[in-house]
C-alpha cells in the first residue's frame, strides 16, 4: 500500500533525527575588536588615506618638510587660494621658513578667509576622521568657518579607532582636562537635509586637504 503524505513526512523526521546535527554555532566573543586592526603604523597611515578620500578628502602624503612647501605651494595656486589664514605659532614658524606667504593676523577673517591651516590633536585610520580641538593657537573657528580646512598631521598622529584617538587625548591633556571643544572631522561639510540634494559647505568648510608628514624615524643600516 502506498505510503500517504503523513507518512512521508513522519519518515523524514525520523531521519532526520537519526542524522547528527551541525555543530552549534561558536559562541561570540564580546571582549573581541569589532574591526581588525593595522599590524603596524605604515598600515595605519594606509589605512587612514584609503578612508579619508573614501569620505571625500584630499590627501596629500609628504616624504619630508620639503616636500610638504612642494605639495602645499601648488595647492595654494592650484585652488587660487590668496588668503590662507594660520594662527599656531609652530606652524607660522615652518612657513616661514618655506617661505610660504600667509595671513597670520585676524584683519578682515571674516571678509577674506579663503582657508585655514591647522594641526590636529590625532587622525582615526578607521574613519578616515581627523580629530580637532580649541586647545591649539587655531581656537575654534579656524577649522570651521573658512571654505577650505587645510590641516598638517604626522604619520604618528595615526591611531586605530576613535577610543584610541580619545586615550591619546586623555594622556597629552590628563584626566578632568581635555580642551571645552573636541571635534572628529569626516571629510567636507555637507548635507542632503534639503530635497536630498547633496550640498557641501553647509555647516563648515566646503573642502578639506590633509598634508600627511612623514615623520617616521629613518631606517638604520
Amino acid at each position: 500500500m502506498a505510503e500517504s503524505s503523513r507518512d512521508l513526512i513522519l519518515s523524514r523526521i525520523r531521519e532526520a533525527l537519526r542524522t547528527p546535527g551541525a555543530a552549534a554555532a561558536p559562541r561570540p566573543d564580546f571582549a573581541a575588536p569589532l574591526h581588525p586592526r593595522p599590524a603596524d603604523s605604515d598600515d595605519l597611515a594606509v589605512a587612514f588615506a584609503q578612508s579619508f578620500v573614501r569620505v571625500g578628502g584630499a590627501f596629500y602624503y609628504c616624504e619630508s618638510v620639503e616636500h610638504f612647501y612642494d605639495q602645499l605651494f601648488l595647492y595654494k595656486k592650484e585652488q587660487q587660494l590668496e588668503h590662507l589664514y594660520v594662527w599656531e605659532p609652530e606652524l607660522k614658524k615652518l612657513l616661514h621658513a618655506g617661505d610660504l606667504v600667509f595671513r597670520g593676523d585676524e584683519d578682515d577673517f571674516r571678509e577674506h578667509a579663503d582657508a585655514g591651516l591647522t594641526s590636529c590633536e590625532a587622525l582615526v585610520a578607521r574613519t578616515g576622521s581627523i580629530l580637532v580641538s580649541g586647545a591649539t593657537g587655531s581656537g575654534r573657528r579656524l577649522s570651521i568657518y573658512p571654505d577650505q580646512h587645510l590641516v598638517l598631521a604626522r604619520t604618528s598622529q595615526v591611531v586605530a579607532d576613535i577610543a584610541d584617538a580619545l586615550q591619546l587625548m586623555q594622556r597629552k591633556y590628563g584626566p578632568g582636562k581635555l580642551p571645552s571643544m573636541i571635534s572628529l572631522t569626516s571629510g567636507p561639510s555637507r548635507t542632503a537635509d534639503i530635497e536630498k540634494t547633496l550640498v557641501l559647505g553647509a555647516h563648515g568648510p566646503r573642502r578639506l586637504a590633509l598634508f600627511l608628514l612623514d615623520d617616521a624615524p629613518a631606517p638604520t643600516a
